[in-house]
């Protein structure tokens, strides 16, 4: 394990699958070690129903946004791609999620108060939509500090 030493974002994903799947941390561990990963590279899963699930250690370094995984922590939203076609970028996420992350960045803040909301998308090389909406947009709306990539 590697130690965080700094928290400048917050960095919301999506999971890539289909409304219809509820999948949760177990299940994603799963594909990232099958990946060849030591674990589940979010911090945080957040399913269909709200629940929110613990990944990585808070304290850990996480493997979600190449080069700023040791100063983030990952959210990871159930979701995010269309049910017809797996291709397709789609915010599907429930109210129930939403609320979670709300409460969830709330905690998080007051914890790292000096970071900001990010959406996965808004790094440097990310060529996906990740997480299927504009998170620094979603963040200003509800009040959350936006982050600024360094």
């Amino acid at each position: 394990m590697t130690a965080r030493k700094s928290t400048k974002y917050l960095v919301i994903h999506c999971s890539a699958t289909r409304p219809s799947m509820d999948v949760g941390v177990k299940d994603i561990r799963q594909w990232h070690l099958a990946q060849g990963w030591t674990d589940v590279g979010y911090h945080y899963v957040i399913r269909r129903d709200g629940t929110v699930q613990k990944g990585r250690s808070e304290s850990e370094v996480g493997a979600h946004v190449a080069n700023y995984n040791a100063s983030s922590i990952g959210i990871c939203m159930v979701g995010g791609v269309n049910q017809k076609d797996f291709r397709l970028p789609e915010n599907n996420f429930t109210k129930e999620q939403f609320a979670s992350l709300r409460d969830l960045l709330a905690v998080l803040l007051r914890k790292y108060p000096s970071a900001g909301v990010l959406g996965h998308r808004d790094f440097p090389k990310v060529a996906k939509a990740c997480p299927s909406f504009d998170a620094r947009e979603w963040a200003r709306k509800n009040g959350f500090p936006i982050g600024e990539v360094k």
